[in-house]
């Protein structure tokens, strides 16, 4: 069996997520429809294929990994092409590699970086308002960044997460930067890994202590459950940036 590596580019906004399973369980996911077109590929039903990071709802990728084993003895250009023109347009595989057999993209990751974007004007950009989330009002960059201080390190992340269920909600996050200038900002997130929802629900809280509706001293109440984080941020501005092994 070959072991095949793929780095996707995708526009989550019609998307149900990376997979939805569970009672909410759909086929009008990122997974199904690439593995779809692997199946026709390789005449192989049994494909399966696994993912570095399960992104939610609405969220993009700028480099998704993913990884499936097939008997097909395609060659790698031949595999990008076929994906690349069976594919909906809005999912592009810029990227195929054979790699070894051990890797797996699921459980091999280092880490898992997610970038939000946010423009700022009186008057949201027709061309951005589908890919950033827009803000009326400048955050304070130096509050945010403050706050941001208080969630690098390994922490409990529960009160963070909408999971309902997780054997362990300890996650490490090796750094997290606000940066930007009066037209956009960017709140970029470097962590071991993510709980379901969390990196919406820290966004989301850290723009409401930029936006002054909530003070920075509520990070450490959160994490101790006397208080709740923010609502999650607005999907359509999050995208996975990058994943490390």
């Amino acid at each position: 069996m070959r072991n095949i590596k793929l780095t996707i580019e995708y526009d989550g906004s019609r998307y149900q997520g990376w997979t939805r399973l569970g009672k909410d369980e759909s086929g009008n996911t990122i997974s199904n429809k690439i593995t779809e077109v692997l199946r026709k590929m390789t005449d192989e039903y049994s494909i399966d294929l696994y993912c570095g990071c399960r992104t939610e709802v609405g969220v993009h990728a700028y480099a998704q990994i993913a990884n499936f084993k097939t008997e097909s003895d395609m060659d790698i250009q031949e595999i990008k092409h076929y994906l690349n023109r069976y594919l909906p347009m809005d999912i592009a595989i810029i990227d195929v590699e054979e790699v070894p057999e051990r890797f797996h993209a699921q459980l091999n990751t280092s880490s898992k970086t997610y970038v939000y974007r946010m423009t700022i004007d009186d008057v949201p950009s027709v061309f951005d308002r589908k890919y950033t989330f827009h803000c009326y009002k400048i955050p304070d960059k130096h509050l945010m960044q403050q706050a941001a201080a208080e969630l690098v390190g390994k922490h409990d992340f529960r009160n963070f997460s909408t999971a309902k269920k997780t054997k362990s909600t300890e996650r490490e996050i090796y750094e997290i930067e606000v940066y930007g200038d009066i037209e956009e900002m960017q709140i970029l997130i470097r962590a071991d890994d993510f709980l379901h929802n969390m990196a919406r629900l820290i966004v989301g809280t850290l723009l409401d202590i930029g936006l002054g509706t909530r003070p920075k001293e509520d990070i450490p109440a959160i994490f101790s459950g006397t208080k709740n984080a923010s609502a999650p941020c607005d999907p359509k501005g999050l995208y996975l940036q990058e994943i490390s092994y």
